[in-house]
């Protein structure tokens, strides 16, 4: 059933720990008590970082034998985290893009959307942004509710329709029933969409291009592995920081990624280790990446540059690294 004999423990409870935490943790946000509350956050806000990074894994066909099973699971994780707006096989194919082509292949312009609107609604998606609030992402997840309805797909309108029923109505029914639940709910989730940003942000200097449908990328540069491995980095807490890489799924060993995508989530430690060692040039730790992440967090959204990353031996090597948004997997369709 799964692609490796050593895979089973631990995604049997990995996958677990995602459905059950999640229902749990939901249940933990309705409770009087702040301590229940507190570990509901937790719980609700790791389970939907982990059901997007799963939605990734189960994209490259990592985690099962068979492709209809990864298929199955990685829907069921768009339903968790609510990026079930997009069909998985989309999801997939725009993301096997950003590996084919070497590039950020993305459906939606957002900075050039920004630069074009009123100054008013620029202003203040800046102002919700200097705020820390993701405003870009939820334009993105708004563009993918709108796609069909722009494209006159009727029937891909009338599924977003459904799917905005139910989970519309269900935090309805979860506010009705305790409004506290339904803020406390809204809080993880920015810190969920926050944590995939940051992650998205630092993980590569390719170029990037808004493409709607399946036209090519310009054809203005030698994007061979050489160029991927050069314009790719690894943004992990640390080689030995076991349970904060894990928090997302050791999605930051993503030269290791890049260079075999099929490799699964708790491997990829050991199969960095195997390529690069130690002091592989591409790792740039978090602790030297928040500094950049709060500087530029305004420039990112309207600049087309992602910046720079310098030698490891100059201070403040990732100062200059802008960084990237309006990239995440979650949104390319």
């Amino acid at each position: 059933m799964f692609r490796t004999p050593d895979g089973a423990a631990p995604n049997i409870a990995a996958l677990a720990f995602t459905l059950l935490g999640y229902g749990f943790g939901v249940v933990a946000l309705t409770s009087p008590s702040w301590v229940l509350n507190a570990i509901g956050v937790v719980l609700v806000t790791l389970t939907l970082i982990w059901s997007a990074y799963y939605i990734h894994e189960f994209a490259h066909l990592a985690i099962f034998r068979s492709a209809p099973a990864n298929e199955r699971w990685g829907t069921l994780m768009t339903w968790i985290n609510g990026s079930c707006y997009a069909r998985f096989a989309d999801l997939r194919r725009k993301h096997m893009r950003h590996h084919v082509e070497r590039a950020d292949v993305i459906t939606f312009d957002s900075r050039g959307f920004l630069l074009a609107a009123p100054a008013w609604f620029r202003g203040s998606v800046l102002a919700l942004e200097w705020a820390y609030f993701p405003a870009v992402e939820f334009l993105m997840r708004g563009f993918v509710i709108a796609k069909p309805f722009k494209s006159g797909d009727v029937a891909s309108s009338w599924r977003i329709v459904g799917i905005a029923v139910l989970r519309v109505s269900a935090f309805a029914a979860l506010g009705w029933y305790s409004p506290k639940a339904l803020a406390l709910y809204f809080a993880a989730y920015l810190v969920f969409v926050t944590v995939l940003r940051f992650a998205d942000c630092f993980q590569h200097t390719y170029d990037s291009y808004p493409i709607l449908g399946d036209a090519p990328i310009p054809n203005d540069k030698v994007r061979d592995r050489a160029y991927e491995q050069d314009n790719t980095y690894s943004n992990v807490f640390g080689l030995d920081n076991f349970w904060l890489n894990l928090m997302w799924m050791n999605f930051g060993y993503h030269n290791a990624h890049h260079e075999r995508p099929t490799v699964a989530w708790h491997r990829l430690p050991s199969y960095h280790r195997e390529l690069y060692g130690n002091d592989y040039r591409q790792v740039v730790p978090v602790s030297q990446l928040l500094k950049a992440f709060h500087r530029h967090r305004l420039t990112r959204v309207l600049s087309g540059d992602y910046g720079q990353v310098l030698d490891p031996s100059v201070p403040g090597r990732a100062d200059g690294f802008v960084g990237a948004v309006g990239v995440s997997f979650l949104t390319a369709v």
